[in-house]
Parts: C-alpha cells; structure tokens; sequence
C-alpha cells in the first residue's frame, strides 16, 4: 500500500493520527475497554471513523482536530481492559498460561536431518504460491472473491485467478488489486513478484544469519533501520518504525499509538521461526515472540506463535496437520480470543462438508474485526488447512476464497500445508514463479527457493 497523493504533496499512510484514533476507538470496542466517552468527544469535535480499507483518509485534518487525536490516544492507552488477565503479553505470563511446555516433537532425532533441506524447498515455494494466488483479490470483499472466480469458471477456488472469461462489468465493480494484477494473474505470472510476505522471510533468515537464534527484539530493529525501507512497512509496522525514529524502545515501540498491534503483521513474519526449530515448538515460539514483540501486543503475538509452532511440528516431516495445529494452540494463551477463534473455527471446518459455509459462519462470527485484523485471519487459516485436511492446493485455495488478508493467509497456509502434504506442492503452481523471487531486501533479489533452503536449513542446524 502506497502512501496517498495530495495536492501538498505526499500524504503518508498508516500514521496520519486524526486515521489512527479511529482505528485505537475499534480496538478498545474490541478488547473491552470502556471508550464511550473519548469517542463522544471525538465525534463531537468532527472526527471520523478510521478508513474502511485504505491507510489514511484523503485529506488531512485541521491542526486542532489532529492535536485532539493525538491526546485521545494517549488516552485510550491509558483506559484498563478487562481482557487482560486473559491475554498478557510479557512472556512470562505467556508461559504461565501453558497447561504444559510443548515439548519436541517427533523430530528425526540427533543429528543432522537429510529431508530437511527438501522439506524447507516446499515450505519456500507454497509460502510464495499462497501468496501470490491472493495477491490479486487483496481488500477485495468476499462477494467480489466468489463473483471473479465464479466468473471464469474456478469456483470453488482451483487455479490462478484470471480475468480472461470476466465481464468487464463485473471488473470494473470488483477491480483486483491495482498493484499485483500486472504480476499476479494466471495469464502474466511470471516469477514470483515483491511481497511483503515474502519480505519479511527473507529479512528474519537474515537476522538469523547476522544474530543466531538468540537474537534479541532490539536485534530485529537494529536489522529494519538497517536494511528495511520505512515506505515498505505497512500498519503496526510502520508505526513501530516510527516510534524507534522517535527514540522509544521495544516493548513501547509496540504500544505508542499503534492501534494495530493486534493486526496481521507479526504473523507473516513468523514462518523462518518454525522452519528454524523443526520438532521443537516452544523454540519456534520464543523467537517468534521476540520479532513479534517489536510490533505487536496481545493477540498480535499470539498469531505469531501459532503459526511458528505449527510450523516447527509441521517442519518434522512427520506431523499431519491437526498435530500440527494443536501444536500451534498449545503456546497460545487459552482463554484468550484468538485461541477461541482458532479453536472454533476448526470445529466449523469438521463440521461443515460445504466450504463455503464454513466461511460464511466465520464471517459472520467474526466479520466485525478489521479485515487485517489476526484474529479472524488466524481463524480462516487454522478453517481452511482443517478443512482440507493438509492438502496443498485444498490448503491455499481455501484460505484465498475465505476472503480478509488473502495474500497473507494464502502464503501461511501454503507454507504449512507444504510441510505435511506427502505429495509437495503440484508442478501447476510451483512452475509459473520459475524458482525466481523478487524482492528489494538486500542480497535476496532473483534468489531461488532451492538456494533459500539451503540457507534456511544451515540455521536450522545452528544451535
């Protein structure tokens, strides 16, 4: 998402705070928080609600109305949540949670692992196909998912999206995403384009290339100052960039009006964790938190977690995919909401032949939380992998067609499901990114998924 145009110039997204106090007004509706009167104030005063979908609204405010915005978000900090107790983020109080340590899993024991190295190749390659297979409906909603499929004659989701076969009416209602249709549809795929969720892998296998696995969270800032452009983050990251600009210090750099916290932004991060710890989830979680940690609060993290232990189980070559998944919830705090989310939606998916009901029910349930937002994402995820039963192209599809952060769930699911899947991922959906990956990280451009196993699997070995 690229920062708005104005005519005074470049209007930046996700900071503007007369846009983040909307965003923080939502999230303290979400987390229990008693907001009623802060948003009296700010609706009276002629504030309005955060953006639907974009990163900023189109004008800025007035000095007096951005002066309020920025007292009502220290404000808003200040109001106790009664969630809290249920969702802690330090982690010791993370840990405390844990009904018992997740132990190793059933990992091929001392030694070097000969299969990991192929295992990471698939891991690689469906992340980047999940993401790339979303990239083109991203922000799009679920109506006009299921509208441009149904179109060209793919639904329920089985292929690359195309527009070859769409009435034109019908695009110009639903238009794919401006930036990925020029590189993401079945008829111009051509390597694997830039993507953040792709970024991202690449900068943590260079954390762990600079820092090891003990890696500390001032380690990853150090890293993103370094080598991570402030215009390639995006919501609770770009906030936290901000905040470090400012002088403050992780864990603040996560809390400082950052109303996105709980979004989809350490997620995404998370896969290298898993890939780096196979067999051993608590590990895989450890680290995630510390990247997460830079960001995130609450169930921002939790997201994190579940993912990288999911895929630390997953990474064994032995786990199919609801062990895989238990493990992911083991290292989540129960009685939080994202553990009630995940657990309902697998549920869901048990019980429902008819994936697109499944989906239904979960927009439904929790259609209320913005469409970056982990916990529904992290919900449709655990859905759709459940649901398919650890089948590759079943896995991606479905956590595409469920609609909200398409590119993101596509490329976790990918990423998992190319893990316990016995047959890979298909010739049909690896071929067309030609083992080719673009990305503006340094040292990474035009890499391949085969040397990126290579390399993930030397900090796997490294203790």
């Amino acid at each position: 998402m690229r920062a708005a145009s104005t005519a005074g110039g470049v209007r930046l997204t996700w900071v503007q705070p007369e846009d983040l106090v909307g965003h923080e007004l939502r999230q303290a509706a979400e987390d229990g928080r008693d907001a009623e009167p802060l948003l009296r104030a700010w609706i009276a005063a002629g504030g309005a609600p955060a953006p639907g979908r974009a990163g900023a609204s189109p004008a800025p405010a007035p000095p007096e109305l951005r002066a309020l915005a920025s007292r009502l978000l220290t404000e808003l900090a200040g109001l106790p949540s009664p969630s809290a107790p249920d969702e802690p983020t330090p982690w010791p109080a993370i840990t405390a949670t844990w009904t018992a340590t997740p132990g190793r899993g059933p990992g091929p024991g001392p030694g070097p692992d000969p299969g990991l190295r192929a295992r990471l190749e698939r891991a690689w390659v469906g992340r980047a196909v999940g993401c790339v297979l979303g990239k083109p409906v991203e922000k799009l909603p679920l109506e006009g998912i299921r509208a441009l499929a149904r179109a060209a004659g793919n639904w329920p989701l089985d292929d690359w999206f195309t527009e070859q076969g769409v009435p034109a009416e019908l695009l110009a209602a639903h238009p794919w995403n401006r930036r990925s249709a020029a590189t993401s549809l079945a008829e111009n795929i051509d390597g694997t384009p830039e993507d953040d969720d792709l970024a991202y892998p690449l900068l943590n296998l260079l954390l762990l290339q600079r820092h090891g696995k003990r890696f500390t969270t001032a380690d990853v800032a150090r890293l993103w100052l370094d080598e991570l452009p402030a215009g390639r983050t995006f919501t609770a990251e770009r906030l936290a960039y901000r905040n470090l600009l400012l002088g403050l210090e992780p864990p603040t750099t996560a809390t400082h009006h950052n109303p996105f916290r709980e979004w989809i932004g350490a997620l995404i991060r998370a896969d290298v964790h898993g890939w780096t710890n196979p067999g051993d989830p608590a590990a895989a979680a450890a680290q995630a938190y510390r990247d997460a940690a830079l960001t995130h609060t609450g169930n921002g993290v939790y997201a994190a977690l579940f993912t990288a232990a999911a895929i630390a189980e997953a990474a064994t070559g032995r786990a199919d995919i609801h062990t895989a998944l238990r493990a992911g919830l083991a290292v989540v705090p129960p009685r939080s909401r994202l553990a009630e989310a995940v657990r309902h939606a697998i549920d869901t998916a048990r019980r429902h032949a008819d994936f697109d009901r499944v989906v239904d029910r979960l927009h439904a349930r929790y259609g209320h939380y913005h469409w970056v937002h982990a916990i529904p994402n992290t919900a449709l995820i655990a859905a759709a992998l459940t649901h398919a039963d650890g089948d590759f192209t079943h896995s991606v599809c479905r956590a595409v067609s469920g609609g909200w952060d398409t590119d993101s769930n596509g490329a976790t699911a990918g990423s998992l499901a190319a893990l316990v899947d016995g047959n890979g991922v298909p010739h049909r959906w690896a071929a067309p990114l030609g083992n080719r990956l673009a990305t503006t990280v340094p040292g990474f451009d035009g890499i391949g998924f085969d040397t990126l196993a290579q390399l993930t699997a030397q900090e796997a070995a490294r203790p």
